[in-house]
């Protein structure tokens, strides 16, 4: 997992060459101005998603990871705190391949980070992570899924 401001994110495009992709579709759009949707950028290999989900309480919140896909998450409009789980103690669930994503429903997160707008949150599929946390009703994001 990484976290840090988005003026960095390029010192990680060693990590993955799509992320050097992600910092330049990040130059050419506003995030603020984008309508809700899957925008394509590499194919299948990389693309965004423009949401708004409902912000939950930390207890509220599902930890999920991913096998095929990293997630970049950018909250938009407001904070976003997201729960972490290292994958090593997580219990054997349910693998949703169509969907890339294993839920772990029953488990709270064992730690909690905050993201501001003007920052992002890398979660590697060694991550779980549970999203959307925010006193806020509601959050607009940007989920940057990459082919991990």
């Amino acid at each position: 997992m990484i976290i840090d401001t988005l003026d960095n994110l390029g010192k990680y495009v060693g990590l993955n060459p799509l992320f050097a992709d992600v910092v330049e579709f990040l130059k050419k759009n506003d995030l603020n101005t984008m309508e809700a949707g899957k925008y394509p950028i590499k194919d299948k290999d990389l693309f965004v998603n423009i949401t708004t989900a409902k912000g939950k309480a930390p207890d509220e919140a599902v930890l999920e990871t991913h096998v095929k896909m990293i997630d970049i998450q950018i909250p938009i409009d407001g904070p976003e705190t997201y729960g972490y789980t290292p994958l090593c103690r997580l219990p054997e669930q349910e693998y949703n391949a169509e969907k890339d994503i294993t839920k772990y429903p029953d488990l709270m997160a064992e730690s909690f980070i905050d993201c501001q707008p003007g920052m992002f949150a890398v979660f590697f599929p060694q991550d779980g992570h549970a999203p959307c946390i925010s006193m806020a009703p509601e959050i607009k994001k940007a989920i940057f899924k990459v082919k991990a």
